[in-house]
């Protein structure tokens, strides 16, 4: 029961993480915003660099971009959630009821990583190149929220056997 109390917690303690996110996206929109509208205007990159014709300015793309965002973390949220409660109902189930409640919870912990992966790290960083800016570079905070994730996710899909600890 620790085990499967342990990917319990961990699932919820990610879901809650969303919650923030979200929360915070919400509450103060336009300091994420601002975030967004740097990476995408690719105005703090090195001066002449020969990627910048892949700037979008348009302030349209901007919002877009980041409303997509929030709702991608909005759906992560609420499977997280529903995988945390799901994987509760089976805690006392036996070791395949434990396990197909997993499913939920892997759907949100995939596409967590997906968004950190696609968006952050690879449009946000390569194409927009982030990585070029002092000021508005996420790939820290992307890649540390992807290696918790990923690290959840591998211990998640650990599987359950009948009589583990």
């Amino acid at each position: 029961m620790i085990t499967r109390a342990a990917k319990i917690a961990l699932v919820a303690g990610i879901a809650l993480f969303y919650s923030l996110v979200v929360f915070n996206n919400l509450t103060d929109f336009d300091s994420n915003y601002q975030f967004v509208r740097h990476v995408l205007s690719m105005d703090s990159t090195f001066p002449g660099n020969r990627g910048l014709w892949r700037a979008l300015p348009s302030p349209a793309f901007h919002l877009a971009f980041y409303l997509g965002i929030i709702a991608w973390e909005i759906v992560t949220a609420i499977l997280l959630w529903w995988g945390a409660i799901n994987l509760l109902r089976s805690l006392r189930h036996s070791a395949v009821a434990f396990n197909s409640a997993k499913r939920v919870p892997v759907l949100g912990l995939t596409i967590s990583l997906l968004m950190w992966l696609v968006a952050f790290l690879s449009i946000g960083a390569e194409w927009f190149l982030m990585w070029q800016s002092h000021v508005w570079n996420g790939q820290e905070a992307a890649f540390r929220t992807f290696a918790v994730v990923g690290i959840v996710l591998l211990i998640l899909l650990q599987p359950d056997a009948e009589g583990q600890p």
